[in-house]
């Protein structure tokens, strides 16, 4: 149940909490008011609604997930928790199960999730080496359809960058993403040529005008730096559309030194970070036996520091790679804020959960200044504390200006989809 039932019509939230930079003032919190008007956030009017101190943030940007893979866990469990395994399972179930309708029915039982805890945008990673990309992509477009309104829903391309010929089948796959509206992306890693897949991968996207999007480092090795090639790639060859790269966990490891240059190029490359602490939390350092010693998170801190555009996401939900995890992007703040120690330092964070990641993905982003959609996500809590102490399953969300049905999909929806393995 939400904590508070709000009238119809226009009215005004009184006596709400909220991150001062999402007014465009300075400092952290602040007491103001919030009228609704016409679905917006409109001049203060007279039905007022005393919300006792109520947390109110824009509805969420979640822009690195895996709704492809999303609820596998049921059929295809990670049998050690490690990335390779994670990596040999997800290939098993893919070749055995990634029929459209299992794809689409799990990538909608995610979106659902996500709408209900206050997410207004979407980037979904898809597997897409063929003939994956020729099944996937199609029901992407279809869900695109279904939820717009609801969810903005962006798809990203997502092979090795071994299997990544430029001048090969991977042209097709590029075709299929263009002709999708969707962003060119690709997982690097050390290989002996990557300089040179890497300006075919940035010439295949410039040529159709697409954005790109890297999955890089993800490892605990000091010795991969991938980011690197990137950044340099970018510089070199002026490209001029957006790019993110995510995970970073080697800088992780590396030398502060080296670590530091790295984001140097990085910030000189004009690139934007999306940090997936909860499955890099989960994955990176596992052994069996051992208690991990390392966190897998990138150095977001030093990032921001330097301008970087840096964005948080929830990444795999329910699947070999992360076993846990809802679509729910305040259960991400809790964590990174934690994990990342965000809180006793530079105000602001917020909006790597929102603006930061719209930015990066050409969304449209959301303050809470007047004009400004009144999508909202409203909690209980009255401080950071509060809210950071509590998952908040009592939240309202408001999508232009009216609350939601905040009920969530049941897991048993997806039990014929488990029996076919």
């Amino acid at each position: 149940m939400d904590f508070r039932a709000l009238p119809s019509g226009d009215y005004t939230l009184a006596n709400v909490t909220v991150p001062a930079c999402l007014l465009g003032q300075e400092g952290d919190l602040v007491r103001t008011e919030l009228s609704i008007v016409d679905g917006r956030i409109g001049p203060p009017q007279g039905v007022a609604v005393d919300m006792g101190g109520a947390l109110v943030l824009p509805c969420f940007t979640d822009m690195h997930t895996h709704l492809d893979k999303g609820h596998i866990w049921g059929r295809a469990p990670n049998p050690d928790g490690t990335f390779m395994g994670a990596l040999t399972t997800v290939a098993a179930d893919r070749a055995a199960n990634w029929s459209a309708e299992d794809v689409r029915r799990r990538m909608d039982f995610s979106l659902r999730c996500a709408f209900a805890h206050g997410t207004r945008a979407v980037r979904t990673h898809l597997d897409s080496l063929p003939p994956q990309d020729g099944i996937t992509w199609p029901v992407f477009r279809e869900l695109r359809e279904d939820w717009a309104g609801r969810i903005a829903l962006q798809g990203v391309c997502l092979v090795g960058c071994d299997a990544m010929d430029p001048e090969g089948a991977f042209r097709d796959t590029a075709d299929i993403v263009a002709a999708s509206g969707g962003v060119l992306g690709m997982v690097t890693y050390p290989v002996a040529d990557l300089e040179a897949r890497l300006e075919g991968f940035f010439r295949l996207a410039a040529e159709r005008g697409l954005a790109a999007d890297f999955h890089v480092d993800e490892t605990m090795d000091p010795e991969s730096e991938t980011l690197r090639a990137i950044a340099k790639t970018v510089i070199e060859t002026g490209f001029e559309a957006a790019v993110t790269v995510g995970h970073l966990c080697s800088l992780s490891t590396q030398t502060e030194a080296r670590a530091l240059d790295t984001l140097d190029l990085v910030a000189k490359a004009g690139l934007n970070i999306v940090s997936l602490p909860m499955c890099n939390l989960y994955l990176q350092d596992r052994q069996a036996g051992r208690t991990p010693r390392g966190r897998g998170i990138t150095l977001v801190q030093e990032a921001r520091a330097r301008g970087i555009n840096v964005c948080f996401a929830s990444d795999n939900t329910r699947d070999p790679f992360y076993a846990y995890g809802d679509m729910d992007m305040i259960e991400v703040m809790r964590e990174a804020t934690r994990i990342g120690h965000l809180d006793h330092g530079e105000t602001g964070w917020v909006q790597s959960f929102g603006a930061n990641p719209a930015r990066a993905c050409g969304f449209d982003t959301q303050d809470l200044t007047e004009g400004a959609p009144a999508d909202l996500v409203i909690c209980r809590a009255r401080s950071w504390t509060e809210f950071f102490a509590r998952p908040q399953a009592d939240r309202i969300v408001l999508r232009d200006g009216r609350a939601i049905d905040r009920t969530l999909p049941d897991y048993a929806e997806l039990d014929t989809l488990m029996r076919t393995a």
